[in-house]
């Protein structure tokens, strides 16, 4: 075997899994294909991770990388394609070849969800984007569009109204679900909120131009000129892999965990935003820990 524990995604629970198998003696390897430190790397801004009042996504991302990497055997910056099982464990494909693992701990997170509306796959890249702190800089003082009702998109419209561009909250009900904090800070910040409202178009010629809204009231259709469309209406977990090796999912397919974050397959188990238990990083770097302890007590017996 390669390792002893093969961690498949680098986020807040996937690095704090790492920390805690090293700890216990065993060899890791991660797997992470996209930027290490998941979604969470993505937030403009982050005020609920206890010890930091106020830390961009981006910054603490790094300095839990930074720790992480101290442990970790190897970091392999490749996609799991497949895993199957093998005698005494598992076998991982990537591009850059195969590995064998005793345990894994699947901490592959979610992925932003679509509007799935005309436009949108056209002016991806184009005027549209899921990531204010990625491609907000592009649209200073232009006016742009947030999609969404919860923090993330309360998150991102203020960050993006910092950086001076109009802004238009877009969210399909009479009420958001950020945090009354977000809430009284857009109404201070001058963010025009379109209540009951949802995409019907994106529309432009080279770029985005603007946007059809239809009301979810009346049904009537308006239109609004803009430069940018930033979607934040959610994620979908990443369970491919989970659901190729039998992993049991809810019917929103989040992986089933117990309250050790031990799956019904043995010797694999889930941390995280995978979970679907509650989508904060602080819950990801605790499932992470207890993932690890799980696999500790289950190879050690």
């Amino acid at each position: 075997m390669d390792a002893d524990v093969g961690i498949i995604g680098f986020g807040p629970a996937g690095m704090s899994a790492a920390i805690y198998a090293k700890r216990y003696g065993f060899r890791v390897l991660a797997f992470e294909h996209g930027v290490s430190g998941g979604n969470a790397a993505l937030s403009p801004l982050i005020e609920n991770y206890l010890g930091f009042p106020a830390i961009s996504g981006s910054e603490l991302a790094g300095k839990m990388e930074e720790h992480a990497m101290k442990y970790v055997d190897k970091l392999i910056n490749a996609r799991v394609e497949h895993v199957k099982k093998i005698d005494g464990g598992f076998e991982l494909t990537t591009h850059e070849g195969k590995n064998t693992v005793r345990s894994i701990i699947l901490a592959t997170g979610t992925k932003h969800r679509k509007l799935n509306v005309k436009g949108e796959t056209e002016f991806t890249g184009k005027g549209v984007s899921y990531c204010a702190t990625c491609d907000g800089f592009f649209f200073k003082n232009k006016r742009v569009a947030v999609i969404g009702g919860g923090n993330t998109a309360a998150v991102e419209a203020l960050y993006l109204r910092d950086l001076g561009a109009e802004v238009y909250l877009i969210h399909r009900r009479n009420a958001l679900r950020a945090e009354e904090v977000y809430y009284r800070r857009l109404l201070e910040k001058g963010v025009k909120i379109l209540w009951n409202s949802v995409v019907a178009e994106i529309y432009g010629t080279k770029k985005v131009e603007g946007l059809k809204i239809k009301s979810t009231t009346d049904g009537s259709i308006s239109d609004v000129k803009i430069d940018g469309v930033f979607v934040a209406i959610g994620d979908d977990p990443q369970n491919e892999i989970a659901n190729e090796i039998g992993v049991a999912l809810t019917e929103n397919g989040y992986v089933i965990v117990d309250a050790s974050c031990r799956t019904n397959v043995r010797f694999v188990y889930a941390a995280g935003d995978i979970t679907g238990v509650f989508n904060q990083i602080i819950v990801a770097a605790s499932q992470g820990a207890i993932a690890a302890r799980s696999a500790y007590e289950d190879m050690t017996r």
